[in-house]
């Protein structure tokens, strides 16, 4: 019996020792060496095919980006479950793609799920997936060769490879999903994006400092004679990736290293190098296939029409002149600028473009469709462009000069016709595929214009209407667990058991919110929306403010910091008092030319300003050396009337408010008022106290209504008491009407 125990034991200890080494640490026995590997896509040309039965047919390859987002938890959390995936593989493929692409190593959940929609499919799902590389190490002082880099990048195209092969166990680790993932799905997945949009500061920094190591021949991939480090870095892991998928599992699939305008394979005329600062290029050109790896290649790019837009002049990148520069920079920074592009040995983008290339049949400029002509004639490879979209939040991030496809402010109605005229461009421009960017909404995002003004650490809590970031998808998630608290639509139905918090006279006003908004619904007995300005004043913090607004010379009951000025359909806006302008305080030198900290406004400060936001990152450098600092902001500030009802057919995804009869309905974003946090009440302290912003928690507002302009009397207040949820939220999901607008058009594709 002892004998048999020990045995037993035995067995065991070595069963566990063969599964860690197998599942854990990757081991395995190549027990038919001299197979050759399989593979079912292609690149011939500048096309991708798939092998179907008795045929090897094209394949265009229209995606769907999918994050891994979901309001209350981070990223990280991996918090979507198999059940919501199977939803929203439904979803996207009735919407008529055919693949969807996510950006790194998910929970079993996820390849679970994936496994289980496409089982017995006679159409199934395909599947591009991303190695991720941690946004910390590609911000660091790293060259791409040290280990955090290079190394783990290999390991984590290892670990990928045995994940799609149902044959890893992975422990939660950082920027990863965790499981026994035992879900062979390799049959669906057509190949693999590696890394990120590189930072120009990590290739160049490479390419300086790695001298001696541009080249690597390997047994699938090497670099041609004109590549560089990074590019080498790049050769090595993808390699590797090949070789352990050829030799463990005898497949292979399409490879492709991430890339977007910031590291092209262009170099650009000097104006724009100089005002861009566009110093670092990534060329898949550089790394060859050899005989032996069959999938192929294609390029990737990430390309958004807002920014970065190199090609914004248009026409005009054809007559740079050294006359402009040198009065720009003067002769010996021209100098260095040009020795600097030089140094990249890459072509000049206007090698593979001509005037024509701009413009529409109808005239209209388009530097979209002309950036990806550029790429697409470059390269050898096919072209896939694997980011494409636009936000509808209600602010700007960037501005589309040409297009008008902005990066945020759209409707969803524009965001999916929009969508489609992008889609048009990709596939005029002769691309082999696309993704859209993205499937959902995702709150824990943030945008640059609206970094400062947020609790980076509260960002899943609540929905973020200021932050163009967190609205690319086309699933939305709206506050409410089956419909929103509130629909500015007309219909006050909502209202029947909420109080005023003020009823002056024949006017009165009361307050609700959620995740999202601030409601309001406004009462003036015999209103007329043509003739009558209203007047909200609204009081927050009690370290600034002022009893009095000079604009509109009206005086209030308490010391405000914003006042919503309810002017007809078209002139309505909100102010916020001067000391307590978030875009003063943070770039006043950049957008306004001068520094605030030297001689603040004072804290009382009768003057109440249209609140704006700064537009594009690379003007915001330049700052005060702009000719006019006006050019790079705009107003946030401006409401718009409409029909906030999803299910309303003149629902406007972007309205503020609805005049109907006596009433007007309104929903103000959360940040728009200074909230940095709703969830938990917090909002700005004094910026000129705290030297930036700072975070003060709040039990309450004051908000009164007057239509008295000039006439001595103050605007009454009353109190709304406000009360954060934390991290008990609410939401329901609901497609974007740019959902079916592609549906549409992708049905008959």
């Amino acid at each position: 019996m002892k004998k048999f125990i020990i045995a037993v034991c035995a067995i065991a200890v070595l069963a566990l020792a063969w599964y860690t080494a197998y599942y854990h640490f990757g081991f395995f026995i190549d027990f038919h060496p001299k197979q050759s590997p399989s593979a079912f896509m292609k690149v011939k040309g500048k096309q991708i095919y798939m092998e179907r039965p008795g045929e090897e047919a094209p394949f265009e390859i229209r995606g769907v980006d999918l994050g891994s987002g979901y309001p209350g938890k981070w990223s990280t959390d991996y918090a979507i479950d198999k059940e919501t995936y199977l939803r929203w593989f439904r979803q996207i493929q009735e919407m008529g793609a055919n693949t969807i692409r996510v950006y790194t190593i998910l929970h079993e959940d996820f390849y679970d799920a994936f496994y289980t929609y496409n089982q017995g499919r006679e159409e199934p799902l395909y599947l591009i997936h991303g190695v991720w590389l941690n946004d910390y190490v590609a911000n660091s002082h790293r060259s791409a060769y040290d280990q955090g880099i290079m190394q783990a990048l290999q390991e984590d195209c290892k670990t990928l490879v045995d994940i799609i092969h149902g044959e890893k166990t992975l422990s939660l680790g950082y920027g990863y999903g965790s499981g026994s993932y035992r879900k062979d799905i390799s049959q669906w997945v057509i190949g693999y994006i590696i890394g990120v949009e590189w930072e120009s500061s990590l290739v160049t920094y490479t390419n300086q400092a790695c001298q001696g190591q541009e080249s690597y021949s390997g047994t699938y991939l090497y670099t041609s004679a004109d590549a560089s480090p990074f590019e080498a870095m790049l050769c090595r892991v993808g390699d590797a990736m090949i070789r352990h998928e050829s030799q463990r599992y005898k497949q292979q699939r399409l490879v492709s290293f991430c890339n977007g305008p910031a590291t092209d394979p262009f170099t650009y005329p000097l104006t724009v190098t100089a005002q861009r600062a566009k110093f670092a290029c990534v060329d898949m050109e550089h790394i060859k296939a050899t005989d032996a790896f069959l999938s192929g290649m294609f390029a990737s790019y990430h390309v958004f029409p807002a920014y970065p837009d190199y090609l914004e002049t248009g026409m005009e990148i054809f007559n740079d002149s050294y006359d402009e520069i040198d009065e720009i920079l003067g002769h010996l920074q021209r100098r260095i600028l040009e020795h600097r592009i030089q140094q990249l040995n890459a072509p000049s983008i206007t090698d593979y473009l001509s005037p024509e290339d701009f413009t529409y049949a109808n005239g209209r400029t388009n530097t979209y469709l002309a950036y990806l002509r550029a790429l697409n004639r470059y390269h050898s490879l096919p072209v896939v462009i694997a980011e494409y979209g636009l936000s509808t939040s209600r602010v700007m991030a960037q501005a589309d000069k040409n297009t008008q496809r902005n990066q945020g402010l759209l409707s969803e109605e524009n965001q999916g016709r929009e969508i489609l005229s992008m889609y048009q461009d990709i596939m005029e421009a002769g691309c082999a595929g696309s993704c859209v960017y993205s499937w959902q909404d995702e709150w824990f995002k943030r945008s640059w214009n609206t970094d400062h003004a947020v609790d980076r650490d509260k960002l899943p809590y609540w929905s973020d209407y200021q932050s163009a970031s967190q609205f690319f998808g086309l699933l939305t998630f709206d506050p409410g667990e089956t419909q929103s608290l509130c629909y500015v639509d007309g219909d006050i139905s909502e209202w029947q058991d909420v109080s005023p918090i003020i009823d002056s006279q024949d006017m009165s006003v009361s307050m609700m919110y959620d995740e999202k908004f601030l409601y309001f619904l406004i009462k003036k007995e015999q209103l007329d929306p043509e003739k009558d300005v209203l007047y909200i004043p609204i009081d927050t913090t009690q370290q600034t403010g002022s009893t009095y607004c000079e604009n509109y010379n009206i005086s209030f009951e308490r010391a405000c910091d914003f006042l919503i000025v309810i002017a007809g359909k078209s002139d309505s806006c909100v102010l916020v008092q001067k000391r307590y302008e978030a875009l003063l305080s943070t770039y006043g030198v950049e957008c306004y030319g001068y520094d605030p900290y030297l001689d603040p406004p004072d804290p009382a400060s009768p003057f109440f300003e249209r609140i704006k936001l700064p537009l594009d990152q690379e003007l915001l450098r330049a700052g005060s050396a702009l000719p006019d600092l006006s050019e790079n902001q705009y107003e946030t500030g401006i409401l718009r009337h409409g029909c906030g009802n999803p299910a309303d057919p003149q629902f406007d995804s972007l309205a503020d408010f609805f005049i109907s009869g006596d009433y007007i309905e309104m929903r103000i974003p959360w940040q728009l008022l200074n909230f940095s946090n709703p969830s938990e009440m917090m909002i700005h302290s004094d910026y000129y106290v705290n030297y930036g912003v700072e975070n003060t928690p709040i039990e309450g507002m004051y908000v009164g209504i007057g239509c008295a302009e000039g006439d001595g009397s103050r605007i009454h207040m009353g109190y709304m008491p406000l009360k954060g949820w934390g991290k008990r939220i609410t939401f329901h999901e609901r497609l974007k009407k740019s959902y079916y607008i592609i549906q549409d058009f992708w049905a008959g594709v």
